[in-house]
């Protein structure tokens, strides 16, 4: 095993999280430092960040967005805004399904010769296809509960028996922050080194034709590393990404979609980015996105790099 269960910690995080578009009581979310084991390096002290230290980002009209910005050198949260609230992962599962495969595989936590392709075009290219032969030969809705317990994850769950395509597991910003935290202070070197090389090697295109530029990769200068997610836009682009040029798009209305308390919104486009920003990865950038179905893809990523764009990123 390459990592002990990871425990809560005693300290709460200090930022009030207002539940998306919903009167629900606000919640603090901790995110944790893992408990180091032999096999691992020992994590930063965690600092809780007070309230008035992390902004509130500015969401723009029809799109439902759960934000977390962590800055691995302070130990603060620069930026929070419905850091709880649930989100299909689209592709942001590959992630936990990436590090299942390597759990299990200590000391050396080498990739199959077998699998390395399938295992790199997974996190580098967002390919469907490869998440879909590791997720069917680990237990499919098993992957995220063993991933759940191991990295002590609060608002991720399993898809729901309706919707048992790897897609539909439920994330949230704050969640995302600890698998990030898990994989840069905490994983072996050579999990944390095939992980973030990959997602430092992010493409251009999605190997089904999407651009995945957006967000991250549009804003900031490198280094930066990313796995992003979307899920419908029709299912095919409008036009086939090509790995050249650099991404812009228009940005149109939008009608607001308001999920019900904390459940997942099945019905909505969600475009997602998520990553690192700065020497070292310093800043750990996640922002979840939920647009209206039939929103244009050009559309919600260009709302979603605008997004991006405003908030505090140190690097």
């Amino acid at each position: 095993m390459f990592g002990s269960r990871i425990g809560r910690l005693a300290l709460a995080v200090g930022c009030a999280v207002i539940l998306a578009a919903c009167d629900a009581p606000s919640r603090h979310f901790v995110v944790p430092s893992p408990a180091p084991s032999a096999l691992s390096p020992s994590p930063r002290t965690s600092v809780p960040a007070s309230p008035s230290a992390a902004a509130s980002p500015v969401i723009p009209p029809g799109v439902t967005a759960g934000i977390a910005v962590y800055d691995r050198q302070t130990a603060t949260f620069t930026a929070t805004r419905n850091a709880t609230t649930r989100f299909r992962s689209a592709s942001l599962v590959k992630l936990l399904i990436a590090l299942d495969y390597l759990w299990d595989r200590g000391p050396g936590y080498v990739v199959a010769p077998a699998d390395r392709a399938r295992f790199d075009l997974m996190l580098r290219s967002s390919d469907d296809s490869a998440a879909s032969y590791f997720w069917g030969r680990a237990g499919t809705r098993a992957v995220v509960s063993r991933m759940v317990s191991r990295l002590g994850l609060e608002d991720t769950s399993p898809p729901p028996p309706d919707r048992s395509g790897w897609g539909s597991t439920a994330v949230s910003a704050a969640d995302l922050v600890r698998v990030y935290r898990y994989v840069l202070d905490t994983a072996p070197a050579p999990v944390r080194e095939l992980v973030m090389g990959d997602l430092h090697r992010s493409t251009r295109c999605g190997t089904d034709g999407f651009d995945q530029s957006f967000g991250i990769p549009s804003v900031f200068p490198k280094p930066w590393s990313a796995k992003q997610g979307w899920y419908e836009f029709g299912g095919v682009p409008t036009v086939r990404c090509v790995e050249s040029g650099a991404y812009t798009g228009p940005v149109g209305p939008r009608a607001r979609v308001i999920p019900v308390g904390n459940a997942v919104d099945y019905a909505g486009e969600v475009l997602h980015t998520t990553g690192t920003v700065g020497e070292g990865d310093r800043t750990i950038v996640v922002v979840l996105t939920l647009h209206r179905h039939g929103t244009p893809f050009a559309t919600a990523s260009s709302a979603v790099t605008k997004l991006v764009a405003g908030l505090p990123v140190p690097r």
